[in-house]
């Protein structure tokens, strides 16, 4: 009908009722990272000031100075924790990646005995929180001795039952066309895999890239339970660390600086991807 525009690419006047609704909305949403942000660099005075300040009012980078100076004096180098950090999150997103395009596609595309108790078995894993499975997990580590070792930081977290589903649910809009059209082409499976599949679901690698580093980029449990060498350690792990020990008045500064460095590559990592998380939420529910 003329008149009506269903999808303009500039704005248009028919927009504006989403704009009222969307931005006091989005505004909202962005409050608890403007909280985290501006509690970084509030001095001692506003940090238990009451009634409690949202918006810092004299910023400091004093709490900052002071996170430096307890990690100076550490027997540990901070840059040994965040070393093992970059190494465990690549290995393990790397790993995530590989393991939950593979099986996504496998359990999407492909005939095979026992398929479908497969992706029950890895729906119901969904249900069980972390520290239900602590203990075996232990066991596990222990027995196949590697304790104290990048593998006992990275095998843990390399299973993500949530990455692989929502991989398998974006593979399945794939159409079996177009993988028909290369095993004509003499194409096997793997060269499917590669060529055809994964250009297809870059939103939803792109997703669990994201949960995968927010699994393990936050994650204490590997450097408490699985290593004993502090030069084994995590920043994570450090950085709690340093906010239990110093749990006092004093000490809170270095407790929301602390904070604030952990969260900040996760919500930069969600802003590069986050058109091809949206890409991943609309597909992976279409049947």
């Amino acid at each position: 009908m003329k008149g009506i525009t269903i999808n303009p690419k500039g704005f248009h006047k028919d927009q504006v009722k989403f704009y009222i609704v969307l931005i006091p909305l989005a505004l909202f949403m962005a409050l608890p990272i403007v909280y985290i942000i501006n509690h970084a660099f509030k001095p001692l005075s506003e940090l238990y000031a009451f009634p409690p300040k949202f918006v810092v009012e004299n910023p400091t980078i004093d709490n900052f100075r002071d996170l430096a100076k307890v990690s100076s004096e550490s027997i540990v180098s901070i840059g040994r924790y965040a070393l093992n950090s970059f190494l465990t999150t690549f290995f393990v997103v790397t790993l995530n990646i590989l393991v939950g395009s593979m099986a996504g596609f496998a359990l999407s595309k492909l005939e095979f005995k026992g398929k479908k108790l497969l992706f029950e078995i890895n729906t119901i894993s969904m249900m069980f929180v972390p520290a239900a499975v602590l203990i075996p997990r232990y066991l596990v580590i222990d027995k196949i001795r590697i304790m104290d070792t990048y593998f006992a930081h990275t095998l843990p977290l390399v299973a993500m039952p949530v990455g692989m589903f929502l991989v398998k649910q974006f593979i399945d809009q794939v159409p079996n066309e177009l993988m028909e059209a290369a095993v004509v082409d003499g194409a096997g499976k793997f060269v499917i895999y590669r060529k055809v599949i994964l250009p297809l679901i870059k939103p939803a690698i792109a997703t669990t890239c994201i949960l995968s580093f927010q699994q393990v980029w936050g994650n204490i449990e590997t450097s408490s339970m699985f290593t004993s060498r502090e030069s084994m350690r995590t920043l994570a792990f450090y950085m709690s660390t340093l906010v239990n020990a110093n749990a006092t008045v004093a000490g809170q500064g270095i407790a929301a600086a602390a904070s604030l460095i952990m969260f900040l590559p996760n919500i930069l990592l969600f802003v590069i991807l986050q058109s091809q998380v949206m890409n991943t939420m609309a597909h992976s529910g279409i049947k």
